[in-house]
């Protein structure tokens, strides 16, 4: 490969941006699992990435209503096979965040966890 091919791929890497699934706890103290997963984004947006955050996609839904949470939850499977990436947030895995994850690992989608500060855990 000569190098302009090269500085070509380079630059094409620079700007591709992998669409990413924000995996982070909803249900519970909803406020502030919500104020949590605008930082989750933006740490990803700043991160070269496209967020994708489920807890801002269907506000009218009610969480507490089963039959709605378990079409919201068939709804943000079928995004998150539209990701090439997921992203964990927080130190604790919500039953919600369980199903996404089993679910990414069948379809074999890279997983990256992330502590609740944001900080990459290897």
């Amino acid at each position: 490969m000569g190098k302009s091919n090269a500085r070509v791929l380079t630059e094409k890497d620079k700007a591709f941006k992998p669409l990413v699934y924000i995996c982070a706890p909803f249900s519970g103290d909803k406020e502030k699992n919500i104020k949590a997963a605008v930082g989750y984004a933006k740490y990803a947006y700043e991160n070269n990435a496209i967020p994708l955050t489920p807890h801002f996609l269907f506000p009218f839904m009610d969480d507490g209503d089963l039959k709605e949470r378990e079409d919201a939850l068939f709804m943000d499977s079928i995004l998150l096979g539209k990701c090439q990436e997921v992203w964990v947030f927080g130190d604790k895995i919500t039953d919600g965040m369980a199903t996404e994850l089993g679910i990414a690992k069948r379809r074999r989608q890279k997983i990256r966890y992330f502590s609740g500060e944001v900080k990459e855990n290897a």
